[in-house]
């Protein structure tokens, strides 16, 4: 990626047709940053902060954009909606029906969506009721949040249960609502944008906590920022680009005409999915048991499983590696891209179509996932490390953390290429150079 060109960029607001997308998209995501304040009904929402505190719950603020520390319906955010996708993208591995489905082209990609929305709601209820049985057994800092005389199998305690779970069901949908809406009429991917909001809302808290540091960390923030983020840029946009020829070949009547072009392998095709997909299963053993008022269980929990400890810190970088392998193949079959070569008449030289084709695409696809799950383990385990030895706040590591850079730069590359190819559509000139 080169430079910006910014008196071409104000051609984006030139086009009537990109300046309503641009409108639209931040309105939506203005809603969205207002409905992040709007509190459940019958939560104390000024206590729930204290009680939904720790490593874990701090983690999930940062993607809900501090909704959950506020009881707000859109406490929840997005996420129920990114794990149902991700749930259903490797089912369609294990599934032959989802796999059937998924080849059907816009029918079955309809079908396959309307699943994962019925998954997001599902998971969206059975989150909010875990995060009601945190609530109702928390006692913080000796405030007890729910009334002395709370009893949850009691009427007016799953009255008060039903309108928690229902109104944070209720935001997490219209979420999705509201995402696929920008990804529809407006710039960019919905999802990745509600989530680009979040995180940018937590920015300012973490600049605060980085200013009331000691000399030393605080002069070492901003180096290790600028270092994360060359070194995101440059894994993002790293690529292998095997060369493709294609041999001249009759169809129909016509000679379709030969030429050399190049297949594009990303070092990190995975994106940020296999952290948010480890970061939920790590997160899943301490909600469970914020729920459930045992202190030993609780103790062994944040010592060994929490995400901020040594043990856990290990476990989310191997889980790391693992999903970034299964899901890189779940997006690129090196079968399948060798069978479509070799359909329309395309070899890569020196290498013969069909299998040794594959193997080949199998054997370059295998080193660049081992350097892209390298390096997102690197970056899921950076806020952690320097929480534990430059004695950083998580709240600062977290917020300026790897993954929050990760997340930020590929989001805004992401909606910077779609504003190029617009004007370039248009005869206009692009603002990348």
């Amino acid at each position: 990626m080169g430079t910006i060109s910014f008196n071409a960029l104000g051609n984006v607001f030139r086009i009537p047709d990109i300046r309503r997308k641009l409108i639209f998209t931040m309105v939506m995501l203005a809603l969205y940053r207002i409905g992040a304040f709007v509190t459940v009904p019958g939560v104390p929402a000024n206590k729930v902060q204290d009680a939904l505190s720790g490593n874990i719950f701090d983690f999930i603020n940062l993607w809900t954009g501090g909704g959950l520390s506020h009881a707000s319906v859109f406490g929840l955010g997005i996420m129920p909606y990114i794990t149902a996708s991700i749930v259903m993208q490797l089912m369609t591995v294990i599934s032959p029906r989802l796999a059937a489905l998924q080849k059907e082209g816009e029918m079955g990609y309809m079908k396959i969506n309307s699943y994962t929305r019925r998954l997001a709601v599902l998971l969206a209820a059975m989150q909010s009721f875990g995060f009601f049985l945190v609530l109702s057994n928390k006692n913080s800092s000796g405030t007890q949040l729910m009334p002395d005389n709370f009893q949850l199998w009691t009427v007016s305690g799953v009255a008060r249960m039903m309108l928690f779970v229902v109104s944070m069901t209720a935001g997490a949908a219209l979420l999705m609502w509201i995402g696929e809406l920008i990804t529809q009429r407006g710039i960019g991917n919905g999802m990745s944008l509600l989530i680009f909001a979040s995180i940018l809302s937590r920015v300012g808290s973490s600049i605060q906590s980085w200013l009331n540091l000691p000399l030393t960390p605080k002069l070492l923030v901003p180096i290790l920022i600028v270092a994360i983020t060359a070194a995101v840029v440059f894994i993002q946009e790293g690529q292998r680009r095997i060369p493709v020829q294609y041999a001249k070949r009759m169809v129909g009547r016509k000679m379709t005409q030969g030429g050399s072009t190049y297949l594009p392998m990303r070092v990190n095709m995975a994106g940020v999915i296999p952290i948010i997909f480890a970061s939920a299963l790590m997160a899943f053993p301490t909600l469970v048991v914020s729920a459930v008022p045992s202190p030993k269980v609780q103790d062994f929990i944040n010592t060994y499983l929490s995400p901020g400890s040594a043990v856990g810190l290990t476990v989310t970088a191997l889980f790391v590696v693992l999903f970034t392998f299964f899901y890189t193949l779940v997006q690129f079959n090196p079968v399948d891209q060798a069978d479509n070569l070799k359909k329309y008449g395309g070899f890569i030289p020196g290498v013969r179509p069909g299998a040794p084709t594959a193997q080949y695409l199998q054997r370059v696809l295998t080193r660049l996932t081992l350097a892209g799950a390298t390096y997102l383990a690197v970056l899921v385990v950076l806020p952690g490390i320097a929480t534990r030895l430059l004695s950083i706040p998580s709240a600062v590591s977290g917020g300026l953390g790897g993954t929050t850079i990760l997340i930020v730069v590929g989001v805004a590359l992401d909606s910077m290429r779609q504003m190029e190819s617009q004007l370039v559509m248009r005869n206009y000139e692009g603002f990348l150079k």
